[in-house]
């Protein structure tokens, strides 16, 4: 039996601490890391997903040895982010975001990466169903799945300091607009070099 396995590769950022985004798949969250990436991709950096067919006693092997900073697993699949990708990026003194399950936080706050943590959250059920029937990229099966799974994720990101931010997404412009401030927000006491304001300053655009 084979698995999916990745690890997570990071692009050029401005800082050493990594932002931590998560949210149940119908939030909007990758739109809204399109949206960041996009206008401010000399700032922000996001994880690039590389596939990789293992087997499953390989992958529960690496596990064992401490190779993943997080893994987690989802409909048969195993997957993880490596602590060599993270390690090689942070190394260059850069940010990275990382997209990062609710499986995943909980792995990742036991470890001493330290970031900020962001959850992304659609306004309702009634809505976040709406919009991953909307998509018609899912069987029925699989759209129940990630039903319960997004209940258990929005109920979890209310537990206190499970997250430094959460940014409901009911309107995409409004909450792009404050990611963008969560992201000043929290720049100037955890990311010290120069801080995430005057990186941007000295960009193309002012967050606001």
């Amino acid at each position: 039996m084979y698995v999916r396995y990745f690890t997570r590769l990071f692009s050029a950022m401005a800082g050493p601490r990594p932002v931590v985004l998560s949210g149940p798949s119908g939030a909007g969250k990758s739109t809204l890391l399109k949206k960041l990436m996009k206008e401010y991709d000399s700032v922000f950096g996001f994880s690039v997903s590389h596939y990789h067919y293992v087997s499953r006693e390989a992958m529960q092997a690496a596990i064992a040895r401490g190779d993943f900073i997080e893994n987690a697993e989802f409909s048969g699949n195993l997957y993880g982010t490596s602590k060599a990708a993270v390690q090689a990026v942070q190394a260059k003194n850069l940010i990275c975001i990382l997209d990062i399950d609710m499986q995943g936080v909980r792995n990742i706050k036991r470890t001493d990466l330290d970031p900020i943590y962001i959850s992304i959250q659609p306004p309702s059920m009634t809505v976040l169903e709406t919009r991953l029937r909307d998509r018609q990229t899912e069987s029925e099966e699989n759209l129940q799945k990630r039903l319960r799974a997004a209940e258990v994720d929005m109920e979890l990101s209310k537990e206190p300091g499970m997250f430094d931010v959460v940014i409901i997404n009911d309107r995409l412009e409004e909450a792009y607009g404050k990611l963008q401030e969560a992201l000043l927000e929290v720049s100037a006491p955890r990311w010290p070099r120069l801080g995430l304001a005057q990186d941007l300053a000295a960009r193309k655009k002012p967050l606001f």
